[in-house]
This record gives structure tokens, C-alpha cells and sequence, in this order.
């Protein structure tokens, strides 16, 4: 645990929760108590040895950790490259969010909340939180789009099941964006008993640090496997997709202050760049205020949040977290913007040659790498964020 309270230097949140000019907390004045109470506990708590060892644990004995990494030999071949799999897929609830919920829960009972609010896309992280919740016997409200709500039904069915409620947020795009400032909203009218748990690295801070730390799981990992694996700690390149980027942060925590490790980071481009139809925020944003903080995000000239799509619901989002913006500000990280079009295509790709059904959000991982110039000497790490059950239905419209 010692390592989710180290901090890279070069990219270290400031005192004020920037990281380079992108970050802080704008936030309503009612939310400012709260907020500033996770702010000053946020790292005493996670240093606590006993918060470590229950955190460590539950990771171990209930998440299922470490995750393993897969030499993918098959894709190896057909990329030209040394290509492994970080299987954040096989985490229980299927994806990398439960990682973060875990740690959040156990702040949240530190800090003596008795609800929890949260808000999701692909509804993976409104899984991994409703689990937490049952696991802790806390209530548990989640917010969802309406959209999203009915492109993955079986993620809100498993939410139900597992005893949280879930509502529908019907304005703007009806997705994840709108799901935010729903929960954002619940926090501002029910400020002393509840705690959100936000699921990306977004936020007013230190949301954007306390979940890449819950995170950096990921990159811990990672080292050591491939030390043992390879017989040195570092890949020529590291690549996740990025929504807010919660998995991306974890993947990437350990290696930002490694030059020679390329950070690849993925981008929804939905229809196209230039469709209108996107959500690739690097290629259309500009700085603004989302959600409490300072960050790259896509919107209008007269500072109107631009409506995100695509094909995935954990990418459908208008922004990028600040570390992931300092990242592209800086030239540190590497953004490509990935289609609907080639992200079907390498999930496809991913099923047939390695019996392994990714995630849409993470598929769109796995197309940047046809986008990278590699040699068969390179070694990489993919981030596998997810698995493809909950999007089964949309990569069935694309069957022969």
C-alpha cells in the first residue's frame, strides 16, 4: 500500500489540487465542508497501516488481485509486437472500477457517511459501487442516463440486485455527463450523511488523486509481473483508454516519471473527429470547468458543454481528467482518437484470436495500437479495463 502514497514528482497534484494548470475545485459553497473534509483525511487515512491492510485484503480475497498479465501471442503476431494484457477484466464485477470503490468505501466509513451517491456510464462503475455497498451494508443510490440505461441493462439489473437504487437522469444527452450532475446535485442537497463516489479521475480534487492512487494498483502490479516476465520493470509503452481516465491514471501511475515508457492513451472519436459525433476531447476541447475542476473538455465558443458520443457508454464523456490533460499539455502522454469503426473491429480481433471478449471502452485500447510505430523488440502493456459481456448486445449488430 506503501505505493499508492508515494507520488510521482514531476506530476504531483499541488496543495491546491492542480496538476500543471489543469485541476483544483470549483465548487458550490454548500459542497466546500465536504469536500474539504476528504481533502484533509484523504491521505492520513490511506497511509493508516490499518486502512492499508483491509484495503490490501479485500483486493486480494474479495476483488481477486493481482490481476494477471497475459502474453497475448496471437495478437503479438498479427501487431508485430510483444503485446501483454493487464486483465482488469477478470477483477470481480468485471472491470477495473472496483479497485477505486473499494478504497472509497472504506474512506467513506472513516469519515463515518452512512449513504453513498454515485454516478455511471457503462454502469460498471455503478456495479462495482452497488457491490461495495452491499459488501459494507450501505445505501446506495446511483445515477445513470436514461441512455445508457438501456444500452446496458444487464449492469442496471445486477445494480438492483445487488440493492441499490438506481435513477434514470433524463436532461441533455442522457448520459454520462447529465448522470454526473445528477449525483453532483444529491451530494449538494444531502451534504452531511452521504459520500460520492465518483468513479473516474474528474472532479473537484483531490478526487482526481485519491482515485489514481486507489488506482495505481494497476502499474504496482504491472512492474513486478513483468520483471518476472520479461526481466525488467519497464514496457516500451503502456496504452488505456480514456474517458475521465481511471484506468488509464492506474495504468500509467508508476511509469510517469519513466521517459523511456511511451503512455498511450485512447479517445472516443465515435462517428469522427469531424462529425459532430464524437468524443474525442483532446482533438476538440479546450481548457474550461467541468465538474469541479480544470480540464481540457469539448464545448461551444460561448463556453457551452459540447454533447459527447460514442458507441461506448464508459468513453461518452465531454472531458478528460486534469492529470490526463496535464499529460497531453505536456507531451508526456500520446492521444489517439479511435472510431466506433475500429474499435468493433479490434474487439472482434481480440475475441477471435485470443478467446477474450473485451470491453468497448477497452477495445478502443487495443485499435491504438494499430495506430503505433512498433518494432517486433517492443514490449507493451495493454490495459484490458473490462470484459465484453455488458456490451454483447451492440457487438451483435455488427455479427455476419
Amino acid at each position: 500500500m506503501e505505493q499508492l502514497i508515494e507520488q510521482a514528482t514531476s506530476f504531483e497534484v499541488s496543495d491546491k489540487g492542480f496538476y500543471g494548470n489543469f485541476g483544483g475545485a470549483f465548487i458550490p459553497e454548500m459542497l466546500y465542508p465536504n469536500v474539504e473534509e476528504l481533502r484533509q483525511n484523504y491521505r492520513q487515512i490511506m497511509a493508516d497501516p490499518a486502512f492499508q491492510a483491509e484495503f490490501y485484503a479485500l483486493l486480494t480475497d474479495y476483488v481477486g488481485r493481482p490481476t494477471p498479465l497475459f502474453l497475448a501471442k496471437r495478437l503479438s503476431e498479427d501487431i508485430g509486437a510483444t503485446i501483454y494484457l493487464k486483465r482488469e477484466d477478470l477483477c470481480h464485477t468485471g472491470a477495473h472500477k472496483v479497485n477505486n470503490t473499494i478504497g472509497q468505501i472504506l474512506m467513506a466509513q472513516r469519515l463515518g457517511k452512512k449513504r453513498i451517491v454515485a454516478e455511471t456510464g457503462a454502469g460498471q462503475h455503478g456495479v462495482a459501487t452497488a457491490t461495495v455497498c452491499a459488501l459494507m451494508g450501505l445505501e446506495c443510490i446511483v445515477y445513470m442516463g436514461s441512455i445508457d440505461m438501456e444500452r446496458q441493462k444487464p449492469n442496471v439489473d445486477r445494480m438492483r440486485m445487488l440493492g441499490a437504487i438506481v435513477v434514470p437522469a433524463t436532461s441533455g444527452s442522457q448520459t454520462l455527463k447529465d448522470a454526473t450532475n445528477e449525483a453532483m446535485r444529491h451530494w449538494i442537497n444531502n451534504p452531511v450523511d452521504t459520500h460520492y463516489i465518483i468513479g473516474s479521475v474528474v472532479g473537484p480534487h483531490p478526487y482526481p488523486d485519491m482515485v489514481a492512487r486507489f488506482q495505481s494498483v494497476i502499474s504496482e502490479e504491472t512492474r513486478r509481473q513483468l520483471l518476472d516476465k520479461e526481466g525488467r520493470e519497464t514496457p516500451d509503452y503502456v496504452v488505456a483508454c480514456v474517458g475521465g481516465g481511471s484506468n488509464a491514471a492506474g495504468a500509467f501511475f508508476h511509469y510517469l516519471n519513466e521517459p523511456s515508457v511511451k503512455l498511450v492513451a485512447a479517445e472516443a472519436a465515435g462517428q469522427g473527429i469531424a462529425t459532430g459525433h464524437s468524443a474525442a476531447t483532446t482533438a476538440l476541447g479546450k481548457p474550461g470547468v467541468l465538474h469541479g475542476s480544470r480540464t481540457i473538455l469539448m464545448q461551444t465558443d460561448d463556453g457551452q458543454v459540447t454533447e459527447p458520443y460514442s458507441i461506448s457508454a464508459g468513453l461518452d464523456y465531454p472531458g478528460i481528467g486534469p492529470l490526463h490533460a496535464h499529460l497531453f499539455e505536456s507531451g508526456r502522454g500520446h492521444f489517439h482518437s479511435i472510431t466506433d469503426e475500429q474499435a468493433v473491429r479490434a474487439g472482434f480481433k481480440l475475441s477471435k484470436l485470443e478467446g477474450i471478449i473485451p470491453a468497448l471502452e477497452s477495445a478502443h485500447a487495443l485499435a491504438a495500437l494499430e495506430e503505433l510505430s512498433m518494432t517486433k523488440d517492443d514490449v507493451v502493456v495493454v490495459c484490458l479495463s473490462g470484459r465484453g459481456d455488458k456490451d454483447l448486445s451492440t457487438y451483435t449488430k455488427y455479427l455476419d
